[in-house]
């Protein structure tokens, strides 16, 4: 009885203070799959106007070998031609709609090895290429495969910091650089002319190797052209255009042959100054 009517022991406020109390656990709500998933990884589709724009280059490709399998080397030419005018406007267009994405990269890509790597490649063999029969077509496969090369690059490079300038010749200047030949002996009259044979060979491993080389070449794609420029900018692009419109084979020749030939010179340029400079370095340093 004494044990039952003992009183209870008295709780310490250090006994409190030692008491954790658990949380009752909210129930969260159920999350659809839409929800709990990236946006990226659900989004389907694909930007509409950039890509009808690739495709127009790959169809252009595409119509230029079977004018080439028809023997309209013209036709081929400028549908080449008209391949490289929707690969401008498509990145532009996107860079303009904010609408770039991986599947465009991609899908231009490969768009651009059919319209300025296969096409043109099939257009000078059967034009030019033909009689040196193994060298002929091996000559054309190097060109492809060096375009293919060159794309790969630039799709790697394109990922770091933007520069002012490419790395090799870019693919469809090689592309115009055949195009604008062929245009040109036809206007001239030089069609049947049998140096082509010798010409072509030579110049399609020229091109070839610059494609995969590390020469820089000039590129407008990160510059501003909202911003002023000088006067003598606009005087030199009128007397261009004027020129262009008066004789646009010959001209359309001779901008493409400049602007392949440039990265060679810059670079030889620039390795002599570079030399000049260590000389007068060196020379100090005897002094």
């Amino acid at each position: 009885m004494s044990a039952m009517n003992a009183p209870e022991p008295e709780e310490r406020p250090q006994d409190k203070a030692n008491v954790r109390l658990l949380r009752r656990r909210r129930e969260r709500p159920r999350m659809t799959l839409r929800q709990r998933m990236p946006a990226e990884k659900l989004r389907k589709g694909v930007y509409l106007i950039p890509s009808l724009f690739t495709a127009g280059n790959l169809m252009c490709g595409f119509f230029s070998i079977i004018a080439t399998f028809r023997g309209e080397y013209v036709n081929a030419a400028l549908l080449i031609l008209l391949a490289n005018v929707f690969d401008g406007v498509d990145g532009y267009v996107a860079r303009l709609t904010r609408t770039t994405s991986q599947f465009g990269v991609e899908f231009d890509s490969l768009a651009d090895v059919v319209a300025f790597g296969v096409a043109p490649a099939i257009l000078v063999y059967f034009w030019a290429l033909v009689p040196w029969d193994n060298w002929g077509w091996l000559a054309a496969a190097t060109y492809v495969v060096c375009g293919a090369a060159r794309l790969s690059r630039f799709n790697v490079q394109a990922q770091g910091p933007a520069k002012n300038h490419f790395v090799g010749l870019p693919i469809p200047a090689a592309a115009q650089m055949i195009t604008s030949s062929v245009i040109l002996y036809y206007y001239l009259g030089f069609e049947g002319a049998p140096t082509r044979h010798m010409t072509f060979l030579l110049v399609i491993y020229g091109l070839a190797i610059l494609m995969v080389s590390n020469i820089p070449y000039f590129s407008l794609k990160n510059n501003d052209m909202r911003k002023r420029h000088p006067e003598w900018m606009f005087l030199s692009g009128v007397i261009l255009s004027t020129l262009i419109i008066a004789q646009r084979h010959i001209m359309f020749f001779t901008i493409v042959l400049l602007y392949t030939l440039s990265g060679p010179l810059l670079w030889c340029l620039s390795n002599l100054k570079h030399r000049r400079e260590l000389r007068r370095e060196a020379a100090k340093a005897l002094s």
